[in-house]
């Protein structure tokens, strides 16, 4: 299972002018978990979106397993893809189990596997013991794990989630990233989020969003391996001596102690004062590749 993206391009007509949310994107996104970054308005959503087939492209191609993405194969698409949206509201007066059922009837599965499926996924997100309560009752977290749950409801060969740990304690999110690298197994598991722990845990491959390009694809390991050499660690003696550090360089992270300030920093070569050099982690990869032609 995978799915090919060639030269995608996705353009808006706003007011005065024509904006490209997608610019001659390719991609190849294979089986497993992969893994999506980028910074807002870097283009993710637009990509979700056309890969849902909830927006046509305006010049490209997108395949699944070689079907083309056209107007005449989306119902055959359609019934190989889950998806959970960044944003999603799911009918305030059902129960949870009576919104899921629905869900399932709308799908067309058969009323014995979808309630199978239901009771299996409940007790995955910890939802069992509460799926008699109203959808309206249920806190954010919540309502966020019901609705990965319809996502997987028709078992599809593609999940994309978007933000699928949004709202969710320590504890509920590594159980969803567990679920997530489980169902993955001989299908395809897109992963956007902005959470770059969430993917360092689950996906050994990703791209990286910029501008309605890809910056990067490939794997995780090669991604750090990029920021080798680029990172430093340093301490300084106060805050307002830190101010004057992160005016010049990139910081990625910064600890205050009772010795002073700890801090990371991201840059193309030695920082001009005190430090050492550190181990990169895909954080700082990140920010080495958003910000190259800065740092």
């Amino acid at each position: 299972m995978s799915i090919q993206i060639k030269n995608l391009t996705v353009e808006f007509q706003n007011k005065s002018n024509k904006i490209k949310a997608i610019d001659h994107a390719s991609l190849e996104i294979p089986s497993g978990m992969f893994g999506l970054l980028g910074e807002n308005g870097a283009g993710k959503t637009t990509l979700m979106r056309v890969l849902t087939t909830i927006l046509p492209s305006t010049s490209g191609t997108v395949k699944m397993d070689g079907i083309p993405y056209t107007e005449k194969n989306y119902p055959k698409i359609q019934r190989r893809i889950g998806y959970l949206p960044q944003e999603i509201d799911l009918y305030p007066s059902l129960t949870v189990e009576e919104c899921l059922e629905y869900l399932g009837s709308l799908s067309e599965i058969p009323k014995e596997t979808c309630r199978k499926r239901i009771l299996y996924y409940l007790e995955k997100t910890s939802l069992l013991e509460h799926r008699g309560k109203k959808m309206r009752q249920l806190s954010g977290g919540m309502k966020r794990r019901v609705a990965l749950v319809q996502a997987l409801l028709n078992d599809p060969d593609f999940l994309i989630v978007d933000e699928p740990t949004t709202g969710l304690d320590p504890e509920e999110r590594i159980r969803i990233r567990n679920l997530l690298v489980d169902f993955s197994e001989n299908r395809t598991v897109l992963f956007s989020t902005h959470v770059i722990e969430d993917l360092a845990a689950t996906c050994s491959r990703l791209a990286v969003m910029k501008k309605g390009k890809f910056l990067y694809s490939g794997s995780m390991k090669e991604l750090v391996r990029m920021a080798d050499g680029h990172v430093w660690t340093c301490r300084l003696q106060d805050e307002a001596m830190a101010r004057q550090v992160e005016a010049r360089y990139l910081c990625s992270s910064k600890q205050l102690s009772e010795d002073g300030v700890r801090m990371r920093l991201v840059c193309e070569s030695r920082p001009e004062i005190q430090c050492t050099p550190a181990e990169p982690t895909l954080e700082d990869a990140y920010l080495y590749l958003e910000n190259l032609e800065s740092v």
